[in-house]
């Protein structure tokens, strides 16, 4: 988990949260990676949560598409 937290400064553009679309306010996260603005630690926590389950299934289909490949 690599973000920047941001208080007191709205960002130059309108943005809004990259998980649940609410605008983002005056404090917000900024993810480091993608630069993918979170309003609150909850929807990034929630991001990273899915991301991580979105990497354990493809590894999980590859593994299976490998062993039955093999077969």
């Amino acid at each position: 988990m690599r973000f920047i937290l941001v208080n007191g400064r709205t960002p130059c553009w309108q943005s809004t949260c990259a998980l649940c679309s609410n605008p983002i306010g005056a404090n917000y996260l900024r993810e480091i990676a993608t630069r993918l603005p979170y309003c609150d630690v909850a929807c990034y926590a929630d991001h990273c949560v899915g991301a991580i389950l979105a990497l354990e299934n493809h590894a999980t289909a590859t593994h299976a598409a490998l062993a039955t490949s093999k077969e």
